[in-house]
């Protein structure tokens, strides 16, 4: 029975991408004014009623990158869009090298031409091993082969979301045994063209709890995060950002209290002309009753259908009102 259901999924795929009505269809969507609150993004186009998390924009500004998975999240990938005019963009595709395995959390180097993401596709066959930082460059004629970032990044624990600052300085989550918390925020730094020995931020940004999905400023500046277990947080996992003072040292994160929600509030990222802040956030819609109106098979169905459902959502806002509100700590 599974055999015949994916027999008939795979023809409808095909005749979706051989269908050039479907393929040609324009999403629009336009980049330049982020709202003063926070909103869904591109809904129906980037949100919609898959999990989509993560995202990422080319240096030119005329690419987006964003992850989806499969239900319960047993398969993640990597897609991609391309601007055609001011507003309108293609339909989202995977990325060349993605498809295979569980890729996400796409990020780009300062100069838009390595991506950098996690991975647990193998160093060699086809058994998946452990999640690895990955980076892959451009090349005339699209992306090149992904390479492995190796050691002293990569190590037999799962290591996640990268984040490079203009300097090439790594950052990255990783829950490693000598670590300060559950799960911790480590850098690299790129010294003589090499990387040195991953170390953990400071206990004002890294705690005995989570901190997990940091999104570093390309000038080491702030850093964004989203960190689970604090008591001033609001319940699922909230946003938190910190500091660099005069001397270089991270200040105390404050949570984001105009961002959090109640539910997984995760994946910050700054547009690369520092104007607008993506989240990724499980917050929903969803109906807690049918007082007024009893119950029927086919609202519940509709609530499946709505991207606002509970699964991951991409929302946007004005970055600068967020940064306003941070200020350094006495």
């Amino acid at each position: 029975m599974k055999c015949i259901v994916w027999k008939m999924l795979a023809v409808v795929m095909l005749c979706i991408m051989s269908n050039p009505t479907v393929q040609a269809q324009p999403y629009v969507l336009s980049l330049t004014n982020p709202p003063v609150k926070l909103q869904v993004l591109g809904e129906g186009f980037v949100s919609t009623a898959m999990n989509e998390r993560d995202f990422a924009i080319s240096a030119d500004g005329k690419e987006i990158y964003f992850t989806i998975s499969t239900p319960q999240s047993t398969f993640q990938t990597i897609v991609y869009s391309k601007q055609t005019s001011d507003t309108k963009w293609t339909a989202p595709e995977i990325v060349s090298f993605a498809g295979k395995y569980s890729d996400l959390e796409p990020s780009f180097s300062s100069d838009g031409q390595t991506l950098y993401f996690a991975s647990n596709r193998p160093l060699a066959g086809n058994t998946v091993k452990d999640f690895d930082i990955w980076k892959v460059q451009r090349t005339a004629t699209g992306w090149g082969e992904p390479i492995n970032m190796g050691s002293p990044i990569n190590t037999p624990s799962d290591e996640f979301y990268p984040s490079t600052a203009r300097n090439g300085n790594l950052y990255y989550t990783a829950t490693y045994k000598e670590g300060p918390g559950r799960e911790d925020i480590y850098v690299s730094v790129f010294k003589d063209k090499v990387y040195q020995k991953p170390v953990a931020l400071d206990t004002t940004v890294n705690s005995k709890f989570y901190e997990f999905n940091a999104f570093v400023d390309p000038d080491e500046q702030y850093i964004l995060f989203t960190s689970y277990g604090r008591k001033d947080e609001n319940g699922g996992g909230d946003l938190y950002m910190s500091l660099k003072d005069k001397h270089g040292n991270w200040q105390r994160a404050q949570p984001l209290a105009a961002l959090n929600s109640k539910q997984l509030d995760y994946c910050p990222y700054v547009s690369p002309d520092g104007k607008s802040l993506f989240i990724t956030s499980n917050r929903h819609m969803l109906p807690t009753s049918f007082t007024e109106t009893r119950a029927s098979y086919e609202a519940i169905q509709e609530a499946w259908r709505l991207p606002l459902n509970g699964s991951g959502n991409i929302f946007w806002i004005d970055f600068q009102r967020i940064r306003d509100e941070v200020k350094l700590t006495p």
